[in-house]
């Protein structure tokens, strides 16, 4: 037995058993010929060369060994690379190959299954080769961190597009459709569209732009990313979490809702069509019929009284047991929420094809049909007829910001999390501008969708626009619905329409639920990473079971309510200290060269400006014009009621104050030595050198620093570049290898053998080199 170290070590005793071994074979290294060696597992410091084979007999390998052939890009074997696999008792076994390890490792390429192994129990040449299998390489990479007891290495999309998908598919949800073509034609028409795209492009784009980027850059969720920029914030991340919570909690009711709605849908009549039901009452007109002021349309109580059946409760003081029809709907929301989310990319990368792209499907569709109504180019042109004098009042301005913000959607943590998984390199610059103009012309395609149909409407009630239009869900429950009764076909319409708000409303909730579970899995790597499928369902489960009260009779206006407190005003405030903590703690030249790492330039003058002051103002205008401007929620909720948004509210906001009092608490040092520790992420101290004694080359030892950078290192089979190093906690030191011809920290993280500070099992195995 030789051992790579020099010297001996009581951690590495020369007669160390055997139990298990592992193979690695060296092809075409320059110099020397091919090598097989067996490293011991206990041990990996030992190596055994191999008497020379003997062709004419070939043995099994043994049940317990794992393979390693490493390769240079030439040698033997089909090419430079690594492949993994377990010895079959046929010496072949079923391969685990791939293309490429992380953190630069070589090539992968799986073992042929041909390769058979001579008397010695060592592989020799394959028969034939055959290309890497890409498909294979999360499968490869997965099994090495496996053996090694680490965490998986972090997935990636299979396509660039699928990410592009999922962006584009949480940015355009159900505001796109019901809000922005409200606020445009009650700011003013086509003059709102001049505010909204200035906001756009000094306040949105910026953060949607920062958000991607730090995603991608740090490979992260919206909580260990506080790690790496500033670690007094970190309570930014659990805001998010929490704040993440209260959305599913409503949002997913109303997507059940919709599917609801699309269950009525399958009949031969419209159950809203006519005033014939057991839940009209005698107030209900049909939508042709004479109009009285006390007059209500059969759309509007179907909703109201058939799915809701509010009627029975009265309000948020007695709100009612649960509706369990509506209950089942929202079940089977979180089941097809579930599988899109329990495999992590992979699930939600196959469903964003379907609940991204379909909405635009049925969008032309309905564009297509709404132009042909009568009295459609009426409600065009009061939607895009501008009214110039609105643009002096403020308020304008801040619908615009408001709606910019909400619709992009940063600050949610969901940005974060699917920038994430891109790979280093990606162009995030040209994704944010390209997702975000996207969503923004979703809203205005939308626009004419909602106001061709509300021109019908107008046209045939005689009314005018104004009159006939709601804002929110009144707009896709009520109005909609209603016009689509009246039309020839109308179960196809309402069938394809509520399709479209369910897919909607999918890959937004996906989004949203995904930071929260990408942040935790990403924090508790081991707990919770190793086990995502069932934590993905005991969130949703208990999410679910939160969300019950909002399916009561009472329902709705808790969903109003979460909707306002929830995140409504709390995620202006976060998003505030997160772009602050970007952007002024961690600093926009350094988050600049970070982005320099990625794409190769610069972000121009324009961006850094933003950042630095546009867009932390931008949020705090937003955030304070929020508050002020809730003068009438005591006469839509009773007083308790509010003082319980407030609670919601707050118990978001609090976790950042919390979180930086913790951090300072258990910060060692002054006052101001904690402050500079918390706020400044710290970077790990350098190794210095010792000018102590350390071990050399046998029979040569040196007691300066000098003499031994003098002393050169014996030649190695595997090592390009050598130096001298020492072990964490020791002064004995060794021949480190700089440069390899074959990945030794592979074979390290499947062993687990490490250095402790007395020299023995417990640091890493990369660090004692290729000997």
């Amino acid at each position: 037995m030789v051992a790579a170290d020099e010297d001996d070590d009581p951690a590495c005793p020369a007669n160390a058993k055997r139990p298990a071994a592992f193979q690695s074979r060296l092809p075409g290294l320059p110099g020397a010929a091919t090598y097989n060696q067996v490293h011991d597992v206990d041990n990996p410091l030992v190596v055994q060369d191999p008497p020379p084979p003997a062709p004419a007999v070939a043995a099994p390998l043994d049940k317990s060994e794992i393979r390693i052939r490493v390769g240079l890009g030439g040698g033997g074997g089909g090419g430079g690379g690594l492949g993994l696999e377990a010895a079959d008792s046929d010496g072949a076994g079923d391969s685990l190959g791939g293309e490429v390890i992380p953190h630069g490792y070589q090539q992968m390429v799986p073992l042929d299954p041909d390769e058979t192994t001579d008397s010695t129990g060592f592989l020799t040449a394959p028969r034939h080769s055959r290309p890497p299998r890409k498909s294979s390489s999360l499968l490869a990479a997965v099994t090495l961190a496996a053996i090694s007891g680490d965490p998986p290495p972090r997935e990636t999309w299979n396509k660039k597009v699928e990410f592009l998908l999922a962006v584009i598919g949480f940015a355009v949800d159900l505001g796109n459709v019901w809000r922005f073509p409200y606020i445009c034609y009650a700011n003013g028409g086509g003059a709102f569209l001049i505010p909204y795209c200035i906001m756009l492009v000094f306040g949105g784009m910026p953060l949607f732009y920062m958000e991607l980027a730090l995603g991608q850059f740090h490979r992260c969720g919206c909580l260990t990313l506080w790690k790496k920029i500033c670690p007094a914030l970190k309570g930014v991340g659990y805001a998010i979490c929490l704040i993440d919570i209260y959305v599913g909690m409503h949002y997913n009711t109303i997507i059940g809702w919709a599917l609801y709605y699309l269950v009525e849908s399958f009949q031969s009549e419209l159950p809203w069509t006519s005033c014939n039901n057991t839940w009209n009452t005698p107030n209900c007109t049909p939508v042709v019929g004479e109009q009285f002021n006390y007059s209500t349309s059969p759309a509007k109580e179907f909703f109201e009284r058939s799915v809701l059946e509010q009627h029975l409760s009265d309000g948020l003081d007695r709100m009612g047991p649960i509706k369990w029809s509506l209950a089942l709907c929202v079940f089977g929301v979180f089941v097809l929420v579930y599988f899109s989310l329990w495999k992590g990319v992979r699930s939600t990368g196959k469903a964003v094809w379907v609940t991204a792209l379909a909405p635009y499907v049925v969008l032309f569709i309905l564009l297509a049909r709404g132009v042909t109504l009568p009295g459609a180019d009426v409600g065009i042109r009061y939607y895009l007829t501008p009214q110039w004098e609105k643009l002096k009042e403020s308020k304008v301005w801040i619908d615009a910001a408001s709606q910019i913000f909400f619709s992009l959607g940063p600050g949610f943590g969901t940005l974060l999390a699917l920038a994430s998984y891109n790979k280093f390199n990606n162009n995030c610059y040209r994704d944010a501008i390209l997702t975000s103009s996207i969503n923004c012309l979703t809203s205005f395609l939308a626009g004419f969708v909602i106001f061709s149909v509300l021109g019908y409407m107008a046209h045939m009630q005689n009314k005018s626009v104004a009159e006939v239009g709601l804002d929110g869900p009144g707009l896709v429950f009520i109005v909609y619905p209603e016009a689509i009764a009246t039309m020839t076909g109308s179960v196809f319409w309402s069938i394809i329409f509520f399709l479209m708000l369910i897919t909607l409303g999918l890959d937004s909730t996906f989004g949203g639920l995904e930071a929260m579970i990408t942040a935790l899995c990403d924090e508790y790597p081991r707990l919770l990473g190793r086990h995502r499928e069932i934590f993905v369902a005991v969130v949703l489960v208990l999410v679910y079971l939160c969300s019950l009260p909002t399916c009561t009779y009472g329902g709705v206006f808790l969903v109003n309510l979460l909707n306002e407190y929830g995140p409504g005003k709390s995620i202006l405030f976060v998003v505030f200290v997160e772009a602050a903590g970007v952007c002024w703690f961690y600093g926009v030249d350094r988050f600049s060269r970070d982005i320099e790492k990625m794409l190769g330039f610069r972000p121009g003058i324009f961006w850094r400006c933003c950042w630095t002051f546009i867009s932390p103002v931008f949020l705090l205008v937003i955030f304070i014009c929020s508050l002020l401007g809730d003068t009438d929620d005591a006469n839509k909720y009773p007083p308790w009621a509010i003082s319980v948004g407030w609670v919601l509210t707050a118990s978001s906001l609090l976790c950042i104050p919390v979180y930086i009092i913790y951090k300072f608490s258990i910060t060692s040092g002054n006052c101001s030595q904690r402050v500079k520790m918390i706020c400044v992420r710290r970077r790990p101290p350098r190794r210095r050198r010792s000018t102590s004694t350390r071990r050399t080359a046998p029979g040569r030892t040196s007691d300066s620093r000098a003499a031994r950078h003098r002393t050169p290192c014996p030649a190695s089979r595997c090592c390009a570049r050598t130096t001298r190093t020492r072990a964490p906690g020791s002064s004995s030191g060794w021949c480190r290898c700089v440069s390899t011809h074959w990945p030794l920290a592979v074979e390290a993280a499947m062993l687990r053998n490490t250095w402790t500070r007395g020299g023995g099992p417990g640091g890493p195995l990369a660090d004692w080199g290729c000997k």
